[in-house]
């Protein structure tokens, strides 16, 4: 951890550089030349070229080095963005390497090692309708160098992928399941064999879900990629050349001289000093000893932004959604195979006490209170991004009184007037008297405020909450590591996720169907279970977008009603920079510095 002088030592170290950068130049002293004497003749001997001598003209000055510095917060585990993810290590991920194709802030693909997106229309996509399958073609760019020299070719995808698809040293990557094999054409050429229609087809080796390319000449497929040396040691072909990394102090970037769009990046060095402290990184942007702050909270944007040398970036779309996470098994009690409940949790199981929850919670009165404009909304179902939020599902009614009715009904009472209901005749298997405690935690320090404020609504119609923050690698770890959501040793939980571009099939699988119950396979840590909807999900697994819309309003109807968990607000993407840099565009489907070859200092 930093201490303060470290950290102004570090700005100062970055500010002095900056400095004699500016500084550097050269010059050149003019060359006397001999006088002629008055009254001499200029004589030319017989064969002798006429002599002009040239007039003084300034010798041009090279061009300044120009360099940045983006604050981090912590460093970056690695250079893999499908091992973990921190948002670091696709931070870093970006700087160096690329991906087939990425999406824009508008979650929109676009070619990146890819010569063109492949699809139905130009052949790339072919469907077997009658099979259920699809064949997708990828052509590369055959301009893109590794920073050895090497070129990129379709060995280093096909190398990627079996490395990732590994049985013992491979890792789960959105979508593997679909895939049958992977088949190099030519050169620059392969072929990706579904067993599947999948609609995400574009984001498989896409940044968004942190997968680059690896180069097959320089990782060593022996380590594998969960564990092979190149995650710590990248070898460039992004705009960017890893100069220097001292963990715990500062990584630096080179501009890479043989990127493939010519003329770019424009911006030579990039210092990103690890400045864990808030409270300094927002000293820094407030003193110009930074020029963009990675992961930006409201509050320090809100701060800062009067300043007159900041500007403040939002994303255009939202992504993030905070959400209740309901265990509806007993603590522990699932089957180790499944991951279903054996045991039924004694108060959550009952969908009713479900429903009261999320009708005492004022996320409007929340919202306003705290975060007024901040552009933060109010958020009720799980489609409500475009195009997919066209479903007719109403905001819930506030109405503590009409919660209150329904835990009466679900059997759910307070005879001794304490604040606290216990069960007299309810139907989830708790005993008689128990009592409506739970444990309720959340994940991110931003969240705190609201947090308090929603527990304070349950607490209200008779919850008895033990609440606090949770530390987030215990609570995300696997079900070997005891990871607190996947072996069901919580109540519920508050924090966010999202889905990057604008498919939601795989994260819709990923947290709601039964299939993802089993431990360390899937994350539906909420133990929900309903057959209808997962029929539907499988259907979502097509291109014919019109019906589509039809699946996931019907699956959204079935949310709405059976609450496994209970959707509260979304969160914007906010980045504060230094407005003498230009090109800076927050993105809620990749890291800040996802454009960072277009980025340009302003004169």
């Amino acid at each position: 951890m930093f201490k303060t002088k470290r950290i102004a030592w570090i700005a100062l170290a970055a500010i002095s550089a900056l400095l004699v950068f500016s500084m550097v130049g050269c010059s050149t002293d003019a060359t006397d030349t001999p006088a002629v004497e008055p009254g001499e003749p200029d004589v030319v001997e017989p064969g002798e070229p006429d002599v002009v001598e040239p007039e003084d003209t300034p010798v041009p000055e090279p061009a300044e080095e120009t360099s940045i510095i983006i604050l981090l917060d912590e460093d970056p585990p690695s250079f893999n963005g499908v091992l973990t993810f921190t948002g670091r290590e696709r931070f870093a991920q970006e700087m160096v390497m690329l991906s087939l194709a990425d999406m824009d802030p508008y979650g929109v693909a676009y070619p990146e090692l890819a010569a063109e997106l492949p699809t139905e229309e130009n052949g790339g996509v072919i469907v077997d309708w009658d099979a259920w399958t699809m064949d997708v073609t990828w052509k590369l760019r055959d301009d893109v160098y590794w920073e050895d020299g090497e070129q990129v070719n379709a060995d280093d995808v096909v190398f990627t992928w079996n490395a990732i698809t590994d049985e013992e040293t491979g890792i789960y990557l959105t979508g593997i399941d679909f895939v049958d094999s992977i088949e190099k054409i030519d050169e620059f050429t392969f072929v990706f064999h579904y067993n599947s229609i999948y609609p995400s087809y574009l984001s498989q080796l896409s940044m968004a879900n942190g997968a680059a390319i690896f180069p097959e000449h320089y990782c060593d497929a022996e380590q594998g990629f969960t564990f092979w040396d190149c995650n710590q040691e990248p070898l460039s072909n992004g705009p960017y050349l890893l100069e220097e990394w001292v963990r715990g102090d500062h990584l630096t970037f080179v501009r890479n001289p043989t990127y493939f769009e010519e003329g770019k990046p424009y911006i030579d060095k990039i210092f990103v000093p690890i400045v864990p402290e808030e409270a300094v990184r927002k000293t820094m942007m407030a003193e110009k000893a930074g020029d963009v702050a990675f992961w930006t909270g409201w509050e320090m944007a809100s701060e800062l932004n009067p300043l007159e040398h900041i500007d403040v970036s939002r994303a255009p779309v939202t992504r993030w959604l905070t959400q209740i996470w309901i265990n509806q098994a007993a603590w522990g009690q699932i089957d180790l195979e499944t991951g279903a409940p054996t045991t039924p949790h004694p108060v959550l199981s009952d969908v009713r006490v479900r429903r009261a929850m999320r009708m005492a919670i004022d996320m409007d009165g929340i919202i306003e209170g705290i975060w007024p404009d901040a552009g933060i909304n109010h958020v009720w179902t799980e489609f409500f991004r475009p195009p997919y939020n066209i479903c007719d599902i109403p905001k819930p009614v506030v109405d503590p009184a009409a919660a209150s009715a329904l835990l009466e009904e679900a059997g759910w009472t307070d005879p001794d007037g304490d604040g606290v209901r216990e069960c007299h005749g309810c139907t989830t298997g708790a005993p008689e008297g128990y009592e409506m405690s739970l444990e309720f935690n959340y994940a991110d320090p931003l969240d705190e405020l609201a947090f308090t404020l929603i527990a304070e609504d349950l607490e209200a119609i008779g919850f008895d909450l033990r609440i606090g923050i949770q530390d987030r690698t215990l609570l995300w770890d696997t079900f070997a590591g005891g990871g607190l959501e996947q072996t069901a040793n919580f109540d519920i939980h508050m924090w966010s996720d999202g889905y990057p571009g604008t498919d939601p099939s795989d994260y819709i699988w990923v947290y709601h169907t039964t299939e993802a119950m089993i431990p360390d396979y899937g994350w539906n840590v909420n133990r929900w279970s309903n057959e209808d909807f997962d029929a539907l999900v499988d259907e979502s697994f097509t291109i014919d977008e019109e019906y589509r819309k039809e699946l996931f309003c019907e699956m959204a109807q079935i949310l709405d009603d059976e609450v496994p968990s209970i959707p509260l607000y979304d969160t914007n993407d906010t980045t504060v920079y230094d407005n003498r840099v230009s090109g800076v565009q927050s993105t809620v489907n990749a890291l800040i510095n996802w454009n960072i070859a277009d980025w340009k200092l302003v004169d």
